[in-house]
């Protein structure tokens, strides 16, 4: 059997050809050739990718290179026999993997939820009866019979239509009811949205009824085609990326730094043994053990003060990576409008008929919960009228309906007859070029309301003549007779409206530097009018339709995306095109939306945000984040909390690689100075864990600075480290290694003995570190200018340290363990003094460098 034409689509044939070509006629197929098709073809299911198991998301927590350096460190240490050190190291490991997989937890099923969406059953023609089936058991060649409710089972051709009408929303992205036909369409290389005579499994009959060969099933429907999109690889976040690259970088420089401080030692005429544990010491001083666990608390602690302002975070990447977007791609239909159509304008000879018109010429039907059921043009129409006080059972008591012609393809006309003040009189409604044709005014008064027709379409609005007529007697037979000689009765304008806070978050976006792109499957004049009244794109802005990326290549596609702001009429996999040229142009991406076609361009995009109310389940699943409220706003609010996520994650980096810069310092060049080993590997992982990791977290839930909403956003190709980063570090790392050298200098010269020198260098390093937190909240304020009060966390987390570290030398038993001494006054006043002169560079260091790198781009006074 034939299923495929290689030179017409299936749409291009009349009906009697793709009976033919499907082996098949109007009485459907027989037992037998259902079995040979199907043996060929399969079933009509789409098929799952592999699940990700429990076990699985689990592993992934262990792949993050730093996360593999600190197990090599933590056996190295059990092998060496510091036991504590490895213990410790590895409950940080797990404590990390456990929050990872706690929150990846909801694995990924797109394509489930495409099959929950697929009709259960289906209504068909076998073996020249009618029965009811499994929607699963159809082939190619089935007829199906379709009315109003239905979801469509399978693609099919339309071999008859009677009124019917389709929602194709969550598919194409076409906000309005599709009316369908029958008859062949001659186009070539028609989106879907554009292929009137074809039905696509998912979608919905919304009015008629019709009759449809089956021509695709499975993953050949469209749907199917959707979800093999979805099975595209992860991207990457831009936090992740730059973590893998450092964490690579640092393995290699604590390699050389340990390597050179083993031979300079054996060199020197140390032991292999000794010299082993000072270099140990050394890489515990340079692997940020908490790095690993702090930004992950710091992302799960955004997430949920993103959960506050209603959007969900499926992947904890998602909640840095919205902070580094410079496009937000956005699907129109329920994103930046509210995917219900709405009565805009309207004009009429007469006012009360008119709306009378509204709500009873139409097919709309109420359920049980009060809904309304239907065509949501009519639907439009009808909460309209109510809207201005008239009811349908008002309506009905003015002027009942006598009779019915419903609407078809072919006349683009609705009509139906009512009784009023003892007269008949038709009601006709329908599109304005065939009401024109109809009517008994003169050419001028036609072209009067043809040109008000122009004028309001041109602005993307939907628009409907209706026209009535007086008749004398009523006729015996009602049918398109009476739709002759008719008088205008008005105009309807109707259009799926912006959200009401959608343009001031798209100001928003563009003060943050960040492109709004609308990609949309809806008509271009449509789409033109929305981007321009959300200020998107001007009105002579060129929209790019599907037909016009069908005839370009990539390299033309990729200089296209660089200039374009508006996109209409294109296709899932257009889409997926469109996200994947910016990426290759180095833009991070966001694309919203709600609809089964966004789907495959959601997991495509760095961060896909989904619509919590309107969204489809496979968009949310697709998702990386899920607006609650549906409201684009919403990203403004999440984007601000994303940059200041990264800003913090980076504050605790310099925060934490300055303090082991410090030590790798101090460690490295007492041997140098006649000193002796000022550290040992347990202090390194006190001061790593506690006192860089309670701060840390701190620091990580600092506020956004004031104007991190007037920056543009990072650069994808920027650095972890920036220049003034790497300067902050070294430099801070110098006068905290200065200042631990100082104190063990100042303790041998008073010939304090070995433990109480180390102790000293090692309370020095854990206060001068506090004194860093302080100054490291604001990257350009001087610390008197930066209340504690806002950040009452890094108060409680400075005076625990400080607790902490006072049972650490006060508390025998918690001595032993630490190997620490008590200090009498005196130490501890030097202690403290050397502390604070560090932290008076440090400010002085941050002030500088920040007056000098950002006093032409930063519009404050650090000074002030």
């Amino acid at each position: 059997m034939l299923f495929i034409c290689s030179m017409k689509e299936w749409y291009q044939l009349d009906s009697d050809e793709v009976l033919q070509l499907l082996s098949s006629d109007i009485s459907g197929l027989n037992t037998s050739q259902v079995d040979i098709t199907r043996k060929n073809v399969g079933a009509n299911i789409l098929t799952t990718q592999k699940k990700r198991t429990r076990f699985s998301i689990l592993l992934d927590q262990f792949k993050d290179f730093m996360i593999v350096v600190l197990i090599l460190a933590a056996i190295i240490s059990f092998l060496v026999g510091e036991q504590t050190d490895a213990f410790i190291i590895i409950a940080i490991i797990l404590a990390n993997a456990v929050m990872g997989f706690v929150q990846e937890y909801n694995a990924e099923e797109s394509i489930n939820l495409l099959k929950k969406m697929a009709a259960h059953q289906a209504i068909v023609r076998r073996n020249g009866s009618i029965q009811i089936i499994d929607a699963s058991e159809l082939v190619p060649g089935d007829i199906i019979l379709l009315e109003a409710g239905n979801i469509v089972p399978a693609d099919a051709r339309l071999l008859e239509v009677h009124g019917l009408k389709t929602e194709e929303a969550a598919l194409t992205g076409e906000s309005d009811a599709i009316i369908k036909l029958s008859a062949p369409i001659p186009d070539d290389n028609l989106l879907p949205a554009d292929q009137l005579n074809m039905l696509f499994k998912g979608t919905i009959v919304s009015n008629g009824s019709g009759v449809a060969i089956v021509t695709a099933i499975g993953m050949k429907t469209e749907m199917g085609k959707i979800a093999g999109l979805l099975e595209s690889e992860p991207t990457q976040s831009p936090l992740q990326h730059k973590l893998s690259k450092f964490s690579k970088q640092l393995a290699v420089i604590v390699l050389v730094i340990c390597s050179i401080v083993f031979l300079y030692g054996l060199y020197r005429g140390e032991t292999v043994m000794s010299i082993f544990l000072t270099s140990l010491s050394l890489a515990v001083a340079a692997l940020p053990e908490a790095l690993p666990a702090v930004i992950t608390i710091a992302l799960a602690r955004g997430a949920r003060r993103m959960m506050k302002t209603n959007a969900l975070v499926r992947k904890l990447s998602a909640v840095e990576t919205l902070g580094s977007v410079t496009y937000i791609c956005s699907d129109k239909t329920g994103t930046l409008t509210q995917n219900k159509m709405t009565v805009d304008k309207w004009q009429s000879t007469d006012e009360n008929l008119l709306l009378y018109a509204m709500v009873m010429n139409n097919e709309v039907k109420v359920n049980d919960d009060g809904e309304h059921i239907g065509d949501s043009t009519e639907i439009a129409m009808v909460r309209f009228a109510e809207s201005r006080g008239v009811s349908r059972d008002r309506a009905l008591e003015v002027m009942p309906v006598l009779s019915v012609l419903p609407f078809d393809s072919d006349r683009m006309m609705m009509s139906t007859v009512h009784k009023i003040d003892g007269k008949h009189i038709v009601i006709v409604k329908g599109a304005p070029v065939k009401i024109a044709e109809c009517l008994s005014e003169d050419n001028t008064e036609k072209e009067k309301w043809l040109k008000l027709n122009r004028e309001w379409a041109s602005n993307g609005q939907r628009i409907l003549f209706f026209a009535y007529k007086y008749l004398d007697t009523l006729p015996e037979q009602i049918d398109e007779t009476i739709e002759k000689e008719l008088k205008i009765l008005g105009v309807v304008g109707m259009i799926d409206p912006p959200r009401k806070e959608v343009a001031q978050a798209i100001e928003e976006c563009k003060t943050a530097g960040i492109k709004i792109v609308m990609i949309t499957g809806d008509q271009p004049a449509t789409a033109g009018a929305i981007a321009s009244a959300l200020n998107i794109a001007d009105e002579n802005t060129e929209v790019v339709t599907g037909v016009m990326l069908n005839t370009i290549t990539e390299e033309q596609l990729s200089d296209l995306v660089a200039t374009t702001s508006v996109y209409a009429r294109v296709s899932p996999e257009q889409k997926l095109k469109i996200v994947r040229a910016l990426q290759q142009r180095n833009e991070f991406v966001a694309m919203t939306g709600d609809g089964v076609n966004d789907a495959p361009s959601l997991k495509q995009a760095n961060i896909g945000v989904a619509m919590g109310i309107t969204g489809t389940d496979v968009a949310k699943d697709a998702s990386h984040m899920i607006l609650l409220d549906d409201n684009f706003a919403t990203i403004v609010k999440a984007v601000k909390e994303g940059r200041a996520i990264y800003e913090n994650i980076r504050k605790f980096i310099l925060y934490v690689l300055s303090c082991n810069l410090g030590e790798i310092l101090t460690i490295f060049f007492a041997p140098m100075l006649g000193l002796a080993i000022p550290l040992l590997p347990i202090h390194i992982l006190w001061i790593n864990l506690v006192t860089d990791g309670l701060p840390g977290l701190a620091i990580a839930s600092e506020r956004a600075e004031h104007n991190i909403m007037k920056q543009p956003p990072r650069s994808p190709k920027e650095n972890l480290f920036t220049r003034h980063i790497s300067q902050q570090i070294i430099i801070t790392g110098i006068i905290l290694a200065i200042a631990s050298l100082g104190i063990q200098l100042w303790a041998d010269n008073q010939g304090y003995s070995l433990i109480v020198q180390q102790t000293l260098v090692f309370t020095v390093l854990c206060f001068a570190q506090l004194g860093n937190a302080l100054s490291i909240r604001s990257a350009y304020q001087p610390i008197f200018k930066t209340s504690l009060l806002k950040n009452p966390l890094l108060i409680t987390a400075v005076l625990l340290t400080v607790g902490l570290h006072i049972v650490l030398l006060y508390i025998p038993i918690v001595s032993d363990v630490f190997k620490t001494a008590a200090l009498n006054y005196n130490m501890v006043i030097a202690v403290l003094f050397t502390a604070l002169m560090s932290l008076v560079a440090i400010e002085i260091i941050k002030l500088l460098i920040y007056k000098l790198v950002y006093s032409k781009t930063l519009k404050v006074n650090v000074l002030q």
